[in-house]
């Protein structure tokens, strides 16, 4: 072989990237098309989002 692990993807140095699953909610990002919006054929998603280190005590 030359070096390269078959079925792996090579990254340059210097893009960040994130390990496989981290994102788990891709598709709660995606917004609904006009005709999904007219057709009433969408979700409205909210995300909550808690900030706060395990060491916060309430």
């Amino acid at each position: 072989m030359n070096g390269k692990q078959k079925g792996r993807e090579q990254h340059p140095q210097d893009e960040p990237s994130i390990a496989p699953g981290m994102e788990t909610n891709d598709d709660l990002r995606e917004e609904a098309t006009e005709d999904e919006v007219a057709h009433g054929e969408y979700t409205e998603v909210t995300q909550l989002i808690i900030d706060r280190t395990p060491n916060e005590e309430e």
